[in-house]
């Protein structure tokens, strides 16, 4: 059974940092590009970042700067770790695999891990 499982979300103020992990299982994840996306409440999914099987990496502008993304092929994790949090990053945050680059297509997606960012 492919699985992608989120953690380390939460609640975070203004200019705070949160680093959320990823565990895939059910599929060669290596094979993949590992990707973010988010949803922020009444809003469609953004797409936030790539990291492709080759290592290269991607972000939209909006976290460019701010976030890193980064795997670990050996366990099978992806990481997102997010630095100088705003308001406007509160979402729930979906790790995936597949899809195009600067997409938010997939072929396997978690279930989310929500993101607060308030004061």
């Amino acid at each position: 059974e492919v699985q992608l499982v989120e953690s380390g979300g939460g609640l975070v103020q203004p200019g705070g940092s949160l680093r959320l992990s990823c565990a895939a299982s059910g599929f060669t994840f290596s094979d993949y590009n590992g990707k973010w996306v988010r949803q922020a409440p009444g809003k469609g999914l953004e797409w936030v970042s790539d990291i492709d099987f080759g290592g290269n990496i991607y972000y939209s502008d909006s976290v460019k700067g701010r976030f890193t993304i980064s795997r670990d092929n050996a366990k099978n994790t992806l990481y997102l770790q997010m630095n100088t949090l705003k308001t406007e990053d509160t979402a729930v945050y979906y790790c995936a695999a597949g899809g195009g680059l600067g997409s938010v297509g997939f072929a396997y997606r978690g279930q989310g891990t929500q993101v607060t960012v308030s004061s």
